[in-house]
């Protein structure tokens, strides 16, 4: 890609789905890329697609909702190939669930993962790579965190809605340190979470309410996520791109 060149990503979330998309093309774009998921069946074989010998793409076990995982995983891809220079914070937990019945226990789990996840991640990323002078941090957040939610519980879109303050946050920290915070709120997308979270009797209503009338492609957000992550982009930061065919217009 123009503008970039071969750095360090971490991914999280990279067992499947979206995660998968924006590894490969991270990947693609000469970065080494390390996978990280809650477990790491899936994330090994997706790294060994990409690099056999695992000098450039390599997986490790991640969770997310927890700031020494982020820790730990900081101190194995540093000793690996030097301090990242991209993070991805990919992973969340998606849950739908009826507004009025959702209890304490099932709320705090999707708060834990989703906002730990990217608070965690560009605290601890963020100083990382702010003590080298260089960083891109991209974080997923959602268009249920925008509009209130609609196929997603409402734990779900309130974990996302965090999200886009948290980006704000940490863009206004790192900038003088050469580190960009940015986000990208996806709509519904044709990946298989869309299709487990919302009932098969519901997805074709769901699809004709797009304006564009259409699920999204993924690998467009992964390369949306790889100009974010590139070198020139240095000056954007602080920022959420929409990409929900029209659902949400602003």
């Amino acid at each position: 890609m123009a503008g970039s060149k071969p750095g360090v990503a971490v991914v999280t979330g990279a067992a499947g789905g979206m995660g998968s998309f924006i590894a490969r093309r991270l990947h693609a774009d000469g970065h080494r890329v390390l996978l990280t998921d809650r477990s790491s069946g899936a994330t090994d074989e997706l790294a060994t697609a990409l690099s056999p010998d695992g000098s450039t793409a390599r997986a490790m076990v991640l969770d997310v909702a927890h700031r020494r995982s982020f820790v730990d995983a900081l101190a194995s891809c540093t000793e690996l190939w030097g301090v990242p220079t991209i993070l991805v914070n990919n992973a969340a937990r998606t849950e739908s669930a009826d507004l009025m019945t959702i209890d304490q226990d099932a709320f705090g789990a999707v708060l834990s993962t989703n906002v730990n996840s990217i608070f965690f991640g560009c605290q601890v990323f963020g100083e990382a790579m702010a003590g080298r002078g260089y960083g891109r941090i991209v974080n997923m957040a959602s268009l249920a965190g925008q509009n209130g939610g609609t196929a997603t519980g409402a734990h779900y879109a309130a974990s996302k809605g965090a999200i886009l303050t948290v980006t704000k946050i940490f863009a206004r920290e790192l900038a003088s340190r050469g580190v960009t915070v940015n986000s990208v709120a996806p709509g519904p997308h044709d990946l298989p979470v869309v299709r487990t979270t919302v009932p098969p009797e519901r997805l074709d209503a769901v699809i004709a309410g797009i304006p564009v009338g259409s699920l999204g492609d993924p690998s467009f957000i992964a390369d949306l996520v790889a100009l974010l992550a590139a070198e020139n982009a240095g000056f954007m930061t602080g920022a959420c791109v929409d990409v929900n065919g029209g659902l949400f217009v602003r």
